[in-house]
């Protein structure tokens, strides 16, 4: 089940409310819609799987060589705890040997950051597909994404009063909220996976 990339109370201190605040499940709605935008504007979830799941990937155009063997490209990987790597033709299925699958990039979780490539040790992908079991996400929510989806979530709550995206003041007028937040966007762009955004 997806998570939201901030909590409720942290909202709350945001919009100077307080607890248990009547607009709650509004608060939530905007935190849980501000969250699924991120994940939609970058290509990638900041979300870990609770355990295990096995993904299914086409080694056809998703390899790159190196130096020491062949990368396999794959979705963001935030725990290699109880990782199994298993190549085959969709039916049956062969293990690789423990040390023969290495991660890429070194010391990503070390980093906070997600492992995006199994390199495989002075070999190549030749199998047509591999199955990888592994808790798929970040290995933590970044700081940079809890506060976009702050930003989002209270830009969301606040749509409310400007109706067809338009807001004003006695000082500035009548403004045309923009599209995008540029906020937000300079917060969530370093995580856009290329080919989204």
């Amino acid at each position: 089940m997806a998570e939201d990339y901030a909590s409720i109370a942290t909202l709350r201190l945001m919009l100077k409310t307080q607890d248990s605040d009547p607009r709650d499940d509004l608060l939530q709605r905007a935190l849980a819609s501000a969250s699924r935008s991120i994940d939609k504007s970058t290509g990638r979830r900041f979300w870990l799987d609770p355990v295990p799941v096995a993904r299914t990937y086409r080694t056809a155009g998703r390899t790159v060589p190196e130096d020491d063997g062949e990368v396999l490209l794959v979705d963001d990987i935030g725990s290699t705890d109880g990782l199994v790597v298993e190549v085959g033709s969709g039916t049956s299925w062969s293990p690789l040997a423990a040390g023969r699958v290495e991660t890429i990039p070194e010391n990503a979780l070390l980093d906070g950051r997600p492992v995006t490539g199994l390199l495989l040790v002075g070999d190549c992908w030749t199998s047509r597909q591999a199955r990888v079991t592994t808790r798929f996400g970040w290995p933590a929510i970044p700081d940079d994404i809890e506060q976009a989806t702050l930003i989002q979530a209270n830009r969301l709550q606040r749509r409310k009063d400007s109706p067809e995206g338009v807001t004003g003041s006695a000082e500035w007028g009548v403004v045309r909220l923009s599209r995008r937040d540029p906020d937000v966007w300079n917060l969530i762009e370093q995580y856009v996976l290329p080919g989204f955004g």
